[in-house]
């Protein structure tokens, strides 16, 4: 295999680069400490593409494939993790359910405005006591004829507040039951949908998370996505992509805190020397480059069996479990390379590190992550 960077990927890393260095990294610190969601930004971003990367040009996305998409986000997330996070949610998780399990009236409508960052979207699937248990969901929609009708709570939603959109999974039957949850697309405004609670966080804190809250909401059913009770098994589906999505994310912050590293041990200075001059330290370098080479290929791996349209449950597990686990592993060696300064906020090494322990937690946690590869090992 060769995953080298092609000259679609070249491009998009140079053009998020040049961006990014203009209009992510002289506010990041002020977003992350008063937990400003900057959502200017990401019409900006929608300008470049980079909010419909997945989707096709017909539908107003640039029609790339996971390899770019990958790469953008692996190049967001090493200048901020939080809006890397925000750009995965709106892309791989409501923008892609719409793409892969919408109708044509419905693509049209909403995939527009998303890909060209018009709007932003959300996706609930998580609630207060489900977590990982989605089959047992307490978010109720009953059929009402022409209209179902919502009651629950979603929480963590990535977008809760300000996404124009959402895509919510319901339980339609009985629970427990993998065929009795269906997907539904909600606009922002509906009566009885409304943002709870914001969350306050230890990391990521640039990227809103809030609860959603559905009281008598009414929805259509032209809003039905795909076929009534197929809503748990379109979220796995969609789970398949949103590990890459992750396993890029992370990637993104161990790059960031890698490359911090190796610079600052150019320039620290001690007993004469620059500290990369220290077994110690570049003893430290060398496994940190070893550990996210392997993340990464692990990733764009998984990236290749989804371009593919081949199944991809196994792979891009151990892509998000592996490389989360890194972006951790990394971001808590930056701090200890950088010694003092990497526990102030005068450099960015402290941020990778609470924004890095997010990845072994969203989408399935790593334990999860190794329930599916061993399930898939032991068919």
């Amino acid at each position: 295999m060769n995953f080298d960077y092609n000259e679609n990927q070249r491009m998009i890393a140079d053009m998020v680069n040049n961006f990014a260095s203009r209009e992510i990294e002289p506010y990041r610190r002020e977003w992350d400490d008063q937990q400003i969601f900057p959502v200017e930004l990401f019409r900006k971003m929608g300008e470049l593409g980079l909010m419909g990367v997945l989707v096709p040009q017909e539908y107003g996305g640039s029609g790339f494939g996971y390899f770019e998409y990958v790469t953008a986000l692996i190049e967001v997330s090493k200048f901020d993790g939080a809006i890397g996070l925000s750009m995965a949610a709106h892309n791989s998780l409501c923008t892609n359910h719409i793409l892969m399990f919408g109708n044509e009236e419905q693509k049209k409508k909403y995939l527009p405005k998303l890909a060209t960052g018009e709007w932003l979207g959300a996706w609930g699937l998580t609630e207060p006591n489900t977590g990982s248990d989605a089959g047992n969901m307490k978010t109720v929609a009953r059929d009402m004829g022409d209209h179902y009708v919502l009651n629950g709570s979603k929480n963590f939603i990535t977008h809760g507040k300000s996404g124009n959109v959402a895509v919510v999974i319901a339980r339609t039957g009985e629970p427990g039951d993998s065929h009795a949850m269906t997907a539904f697309v909600i606009e922002k405004g509906t009566a009885g949908f409304s943002a709870g609670r914001k969350e306050d966080k230890l990391g990521m804190r640039a990227s809103e998370t809030t609860e959603l809250i559905f009281q008598d909401c009414k929805v259509p059913k032209e809003n039905v996505l795909g076929k009534v009770g197929d809503g748990f098994i379109q979220a796995l589906k969609i789970l398949d992509g949103g590990r890459i999505s992750i396993a890029a994310l992370s990637l993104g912050i161990a790059k960031g805190a890698l490359e911090s590293s190796i610079a600052y041990s150019k320039e620290r200075q001690q007993f004469g020397q620059p500290i990369s001059q220290f077994q110690g330290i570049a003893f430290k370098l060398a496994d940190m480059a070893t550990k996210l080479e392997a993340a990464t290929l692990l990733t764009f791996q998984a990236a290749a069996l989804k371009n593919n349209n081949k199944p991809v449950s196994k792979e891009s597990a151990m892509a998000k479990y592996y490389a989360s686990e890194v972006a951790v592993e990394l971001s808590t060696e930056a701090v200890q390379i950088f010694g003092g300064y990497g526990y102030t906020k005068d450099y960015p090494v402290e941020k990778h590190y609470r924004d890095s322990k997010l990845c072994t937690i969203g989408e399935g946690t790593s334990e999860i992550q190794k329930l599916v590869i061993s399930r898939q090992l032991l068919k």
